[in-house]
């Protein structure tokens, strides 16, 4: 093979010279936005002009290594308020991908969605319903599904009947710098293992952080999750998820909640002004089938944490008295009593169980009480939690 054509082979398969290509907001919106992320080649760039795209349909994008950027997420906005279907807004199904700078608002499903994208990155993407918290709204802003390496930086979520951040079947994770507000959950991470959730802002949703594994899905076993440094503040909006949700479960007033997950370590959060529970460890309560799961919270330590004004109103069968037995709030940290080893804490905070014995057992089977918990030791791998380092080179 003579050098030119190894040259020319080269070129073919990865451009020595990236595109831009620029979209104007404005009339045929929708036609010349999904022609770029069509024609775009990888390492393009989609270079998005401020102003609001009006949209009736989804959107996709396929290519790798494209990086779609607006020129901020309070003057590039992709309104699908008029959106048609049903799907998200933004659909991305390639890897290495960059996100960041504009914001979508009302998709008629959830805001941004990833499937099966490794190495993405969310930084400055808005989300917003604007109508407010609505079972109407789509269920997750933004939407990273069976990934490996996740970065969401300096996001903002409102509205989510689901999670406003939710990081689903995903290894590799870290969601940093954000908000999450007036969601039914703040930020979720689920059947995910390796994530690193700090310096949020999860206020004015249902339940802030869940930390959680369900059963009957394709990707189990969620754990080495540090949860570290965030203000968890007010959670104290109503559930609005719609019914049959398994978050419409999410009992209002939840600060942080790590439900039948392995090695979870929870420190140097604010947690107040939550009225339900400041951080909450139990087992799934429901019925399952699949062999795989378990239904245990495993091995999770709370550590040094801010807790205060949390537990107030308790969204629990017998609140008022439980809050009254407990001298008016309720203590931070609340145990369900099911797992061998499952918690350790900080003895600096106080907690409750309810003492319950077996899985599946529900609030009259509880027998409240001051609990004692083994000293705080730390649960996580911290090598291993959080996206990896290069991935912080795309955001200058």
């Amino acid at each position: 093979m003579t050098c030119l054509a190894a040259l020319a082979l080269s070129a073919a398969a990865s451009p020595l010279y990236a595109a831009t290509h620029e979209v104007a907001a404005g009339d045929g919106a929708q036609t010349r936005l999904q022609e770029a992320l069509i024609l775009a080649e990888p390492g393009d760039e989609i270079v998005l002009g401020a102003g609001r795209f009006a949209l009736d349909d989804g959107l996709s994008l396929d290519v790798d290594r494209v990086t779609v950027r607006g020129s901020g997420m309070d003057t590039t906005v992709l309104d699908f308020t008029a959106q048609k279907g049903a799907g998200e807004g933004l659909l991305v199904t390639s890897d290495g991908v960059t996100l960041r700078d504009f914001a979508i608002e009302n998709p008629k499903g959830d805001g941004i969605k990833s499937k099966g994208a490794d190495d993405i990155v969310y930084h400055r993407v808005r989300v917003t319903w604007t109508g407010g918290p609505l079972s109407t709204n789509g269920a997750y802003g933004i939407y990273p599904v069976e990934c490996t390496n996740v970065l969401i930086d300096g996001v903002q979520v409102s509205g989510a009947s689901d999670a406003g951040i939710y990081v689903g079947q995903s290894r590799r994770i870290t969601v940093r710098n954000s908000l999450a507000e007036a969601n039914v959950a703040g930020i979720e991470i689920e059947n995910s293992r390796d994530a690193l959730v700090e310096a949020n802002l999860v206020t004015r949703n249902t339940g802030g952080i869940l930390v959680f594994d369900l059963p009957s899905l394709p990707v189990m076993g969620g754990g080495n999750v540090l949860v570290r440094d965030n203000l968890v503040v007010d959670n104290d909006t109503p559930n609005f998820a719609p019914p049959g949700n398994i978050v419409a479960g999410v009992r209002r007033g939840t600060g942080v909640m790590v439900m039948a997950n392995d090695a979870v370590t929870v420190e140097h959060n604010t947690i107040t002004g939550n009225p339900t529970s400041g951080i909450m460890v139990v087992a799934y309560p429901l019925a399952f089938e699949d062999a795989r799961y378990n239904p245990y919270p495993r091995k999770v330590a709370i550590g040094p944490n801010r807790a205060s004004g949390n537990g107030t109103q308790p969204q629990i069968g017998g609140g008022e008295q439980l809050v009254a037995m407990f001298g008016g709030a309720l203590p931070a940290v609340m145990w369900d009593g099911l797992g061998e080893g499952a918690i350790t804490v900080d003895p600096a905070l106080a907690g409750w169980t309810l003492a319950l014995t077996k899985q599946g057992q529900g609030p009259d089977d509880a027998r409240p009480a001051p609990a004692r918990f083994a000293a705080y030791a730390d649960a996580v791998d911290r090598a291993t939690a959080g996206a990896p380092a290069e991935l912080d080179a795309r955001l200058k």
